[in-house]
Parts: structure tokens; sequence; C-alpha cells
């Protein structure tokens, strides 16, 4: 899964939790934590009166202009700790998250003066987004946005500088992740998988902190705990949205049965029963991704026979001559295609588009937009790969959203829900078919249907593996957040989440000082994960809209709106509302329905779906 966006109602999280990949030196910076002093926030005091629309329009305006000043500030000392990670970049990024969250935790607070007072419906919305926009809010007490800033700062670093020794050398996340993709080898899969845990359990005690910490923010600003500020961001009451996300996992939650017990069986055959039981949940590091969140890596044990598309795509980039730059050129190709205007010239000059030999960065892709009009940026470490190929049209689709909704009014430069956002490069990522590889010349021919299988057996394993593991995410964390998981309990209740949704265990015994969560980014660098899960359902909603727009009357996994300016017209118009409205309006914009729907993905996947069921005739499926 690759990632997300920077605007500047994203920087109210004071770990930037839109934006993945901001590790912080923390073990550098931590004995010096205390010079980081955060100024005092001057706010307009509450009148003695009762406020009127006058004064609740002039502490919007405040409000979104101070905000917007001091997001470009903190999005350009974020830009530069990411891309030179140094003692003082890390010293000043602390420092800016601090500041910014004080200054937002202030106008949450100050909402708190116009409560009862009857208000237009544009007010009223920029009001629950000053309320509930902060990822993780510290409390107003002197100190608690500091210690705060200081805790996410040191889960960041341990997390980023994470290394495990492996036959004698120290080997990065990246290299350890290389082995959990090409290795067949059990005991090495058990070990580097171990082995990488190991870096989260420091994390743990830090973790139960903050949680105590952003709780108490929580409850300050009017939430019951962190669980529900989070879910209030979806024009629905909490526990409603709990429930919708249960119902779009049952919408899909079948297809992903009927993969489970394919995939199985295929590494039953592979390892043998001592290795892989032909029935129950299968073995975490056995999937080809060191999160068993998505499996394509191990595509060559588990391809259909005669699925073979005839090409592989890293290899087409590599004989078609195709560096960093023309990866991210044709990207734009496609988008220039539907319409858009051309990136601008900053672009190309300030975006990290290859990792630099003379110092450390991150490396996790992500797009900015460091001043909310056309300062957008992507950060990457770009390979000539198909995964790089299909990242970059990610990306890119970001920076287009935040170009489209450049003239809303800054508490509304965001996605109409936080699934918007990524569901937009993914959007695109679907179109990226064979007709559009020999449109732009990458491959000759278009391959016979019978390869189609293939095409969605690899994308299912990216796909559909994942869903589930996105509501695992946050499911776990709802009850971290809402207090129904101690700390003691984190693991247990990790790996119960994860057998429950996705059908797998560990490869052995957890040790009791584990904290597995934190062995993924999304939970130090405090990410919500349920925009992941609802992107993926849209995304393909969207290409289903697309595909009718267009006039298009195949299968729908073989539709590519490539050159379909109308469509893209369509598009942009949904993308400029950013999130001046209710999500189900924007939805409806685009697609004429203002639910969430995940039968795009079934209709998406039925020839698949038929042969997994004809494979898996006479076995016993589920765990």
């Amino acid at each position: 899964m690759k990632l997300t966006y920077l605007s500047g109602v994203a920087v109210a999280a004071l770990a930037l939790s839109a934006c993945e990949g901001f590790p912080l030196d923390f073990l550098s910076v931590a004995d010096e934590a205390t010079v980081v002093e955060t100024p005092e926030v001057a706010v307009k005091p509450v009148k003695p009166t009762a406020p009127t629309l006058v004064d609740t329009q002039a502490y919007l305006d405040e409000a979104e202009a101070r905000l917007g000043e001091m997001s470009e500030y903190a999005a350009r000392v974020f830009w530069n700790q990411a891309t030179n990670i140094t003692f003082d970049t890390n010293w000043l990024a602390a420092k800016a998250g601090a500041e910014y969250t004080v200054l937002a935790v202030e106008y949450a607070n100050g909402t708190k003066q116009f409560e009862g007072l009857l208000l237009p419906d544009d007010m009223a919305r920029k009001i629950q987004i000053l309320r509930s926009g902060i990822t993780i809010p510290a409390p107003s007490t002197a100190g608690a946005a500091e210690e705060l800033s200081q805790i996410t700062t040191g889960l960041d670093a341990t997390y980023s500088t994470g290394t495990f020794n492996y036959n004698g050398e120290d080997l990065t996340l990246d290299q350890l992740s290389t082995i959990i993709e090409t290795s067949r080898d059990p005991a090495e899969l058990q070990a580097v998988w171990e082995g990488w845990r190991t870096v989260s359990p420091p994390m743990k005690d830090n973790y139960a902190r903050m949680v105590e910490i952003a709780n108490q923010g929580a409850n300050e600003l009017g939430f019951d705990n962190l669980a529900d500020m989070w879910l209030s961001n979806y024009d629905m009451p909490p526990e409603d949205m709990r429930v919708e996300v249960n119902r779009l996992w049952g919408q899909v939650e079948p297809l992903y049965e009927e993969l489970h017990c394919y995939v199985r069986a295929e590494l039953n055959d592979e390892y043998g029963d001592g290795v892989q039981p032909a029935s129950g949940p299968i073995r975490a590091d056995l999937l080809g991704n060191m999160w068993a969140q998505q499996w394509s890596g191990i595509y060559p044990l588990v391809a259909p026979p005669a699925a073979d598309p005839g090409y592989d795509l890293t290899e087409r980039l590599e004989a078609q001559g195709y560096d960093a730059i023309k990866m991210i050129e044709t990207g734009e190709a496609f988008f220039s295609s539907l319409g858009f205007d051309p990136l601008p010239d900053t672009f190309w000059e300030r975006s990290q588009i290859t990792r630099p030999r003379d110092r450390e960065v991150v490396c996790h892709a992500s797009a900015w937009d460091l001043d909310d009009q056309d300062d957008v940026r992507i950060k990457m470490c770009t390979e000539v790969n198909s995964e790089d190929f299909y990242t970059v049209h990610h990306e890119l689709g970001h920076n287009y959203y935040q170009r489209a909704y450049k003239d809303q009014s800054f508490l509304y430069k965001s996605g109409a829900n936080d699934g918007f956002h990524e569901a937009i490069g993914d959007f695109i990522g679907l179109s990226i078919t064979p007709d559009y590889l020999k449109a732009i010349g990458l491959i000759d021919e278009v391959p016979p249907a019978e390869a189609d299988l293939g095409l969605l057996m690899t994308t299912a394993l990216d796909k559909i593996a994942f869903l589930p593991f996105a509501v695992t995410v946050d499911s776990w964390r709802w009850g971290v957040l809402d207090g129904t998981t101690p700390p003691e309990q984190y693991n247990q209740s990790w790996w119960e989440t994860r057998t429950k949704y996705q059908g797998i265990v560990a490869p052995g015994p957890r040790p009791d000082n584990a904290f597995d969560p934190g062995a993924k980014y999304h939970i130090p660098g405090n990410t919500p994960y349920l925009r992941y899960f609802l992107s993926y359902v849209m995304q393909f909603q969207f290409h289903k809209a697309a595909c009718e727009q267009a006039g298009w009357e195949g299968p729908l996994h073989r539709c590519s709106i490539y050159g379909n300016e109308e469509v893209g017209a369509n598009f942009r118009a949904m993308m400029e509302m950013g999130a001046s409205q209710p999500w189900p309006d924007a939805l409806e914009a685009f697609t004429g329905t203002r639910q969430m729907d995940g039968s795009a993905i079934i209709e998406y996947f039925d020839p698949l779906m038929t042969y997994l069921e004809e494979e898996n005739a006479g076995r016993t499926c589920g765990w």
C-alpha cells in the first residue's frame, strides 16, 4: 500500500497522520527535548455576551487565516526534515508539530462558545472540522503538547531507524522486506519476520502514554474518547460509521474467503502440512509481505495455469529505457489525457524523485501540498519497476486532487473524507490495463481474454487481500483508543483481530513483551487506517461509474479511461469540491449514488471468483 497527502488540514495532526513517513531521530533529540518550548498562542477571548453569527464568521475567518499560515510553515519544516534527516531538522520538526497542535487545540476548544447557536450549514461544517480534525489532540494543560510531540517523534524514530542483524549484517526494513518477498525457505522467513518485530517492543509504554494524553485531549474537545473523535469525521455518528464498515466488509468478505482458501491450498502444496496446514489460518510470514497485507509477492506460487499475460511490466519498463523521471512523466501524461493541466515547473524542481546519496531521507512514498496552492511535490525513492509505476500514478492522484480544491477555503482543502484522497490515485491505477500499456507503447499486443485470469489474480492478491487487513488495523486501534483494550492486552488483541478478519497467525509463539502492531508504520505514525479500506471500496465504485460514463460495454476489469476528457471533467468537478460538502454529496456528484458500495469489486473480479469457486470445490474453506 502506498501513500498519501499533506494538506493544510492534515498538518493539524501532530504526527501529520495523513502523510505517511515522517521518521524523526528521537534518540538524537530526546535529551534536548526540554529546550523545545512552545510559545503561547493568542486566540481571541470568548466574549462575555452570547456570540452572534457575525462573531462566528469572524472566528472562523481568523482560524482559517492563522492555521493556514502555520500550515505552510509546518509543511516546509516537515518537508526539510523528511528529505534531510539531521539533529537540527528533527528538532525543528518536533517544535513545529507542537506549535501547530497548540494552535489547533486552542481554536478547537474555542468553538465551544458557539454551542447551542443555530448555524448555517457552512459554518457548522467548519466548526465540526475544527473540533475533530486533529488526529492526536493534546489537552490544553501546560506541557501536554510538548510531551505528546516528544512521544510521537520518538515512536516515528524507533520505527524508521529500526534494523535487525541477520547473518551478521544490520538490515533495514527494505532489505528485510525483500527477503520476505523472495525467499521460499520457511525457517528464513520466520527468522526475518520475527526479527523486524524486535524493533517495536520499546514503543509500547510510550504508545500507551500517548493514548492516555490524546484521550484527555479528545475529552476536552467533547468526545468520549479518541476512537469516537476519529470516527466523527465521516458525516455520521461514530457508531453508525462502525456499522457502515461492517456492511461494506460483508459485501466483499465472500471473495476474500475464496481467495484465502485457494492460497492456503497452494501454500500447503508448496510447503507441506508441517509448515502450512491445509486447514485453519495461514502463516503470516509465507504471504510475501512483511505484514501479510498484500500477497502479490507469492504470485508465482499461486498463479492459475496458462494465465501468463505475456509480458512482465518491470522488464518492459527496463527495455524501454524508463528512468524515474520518465515514470513520473508517464503518470502526468495520463492525467493530461483526461484534461488536467500539466504539473507546475516547481514540482519537477522541488520533488524528491530518487534517493539522494548524500543524506538520510524518508523513502516511503508520499504526496505533498506545501502552500495549499501550486507547490505540490512527491517524495519517493523511485525505482524502475511495476510497483513504483503504479505508485507514481497513485501519488500524482493526490497532487491533482490538491490542485483541484486549491480555491476552497482553508478548512475545505482536503478530501471529502480521508478515503477519497486515497481512492483518487488507485482509481486511476485501475485503468493501467493492457490496452493502456499498448497505447503508450509499453507492450506490442493486448493479451487474449484467457490471460485476464492471471492479471485478476495479481490484482486480487494486492487489493482483495488488503481489505481485511485494513479493517483489522483500525478495529484493533479503536479498542485501544476507547479503553476496551488495556496495554497488557495490546498484542493478544492484535492477533485475535488479525485471525478474526484475515485468517492469519504468527509463525510461532510471540514473546511476552511483543508489541507487533508497532511493527507497522501506521501505528507508531498515528495514521488512521480506515481511509484505506474506504478507498479500496470507492476506487472500484469510481471506476465503474467512469466506465459507464465512457460508454464501456466490456468486462469492467478491461476498461481504461485513458484519453477520455469527458470523464476527466466529471471527475475534476467532484475533486474541486474538496471537503466543502458532506462526502455523500461528493460521491453522488460523480457516481450518482450517495452510498459507498462494494458491489463494483464483486463485478470487477467476477471471472476470478468463478475460478476460485471451481478450484475450492471439495475444500473446507474458512478458518
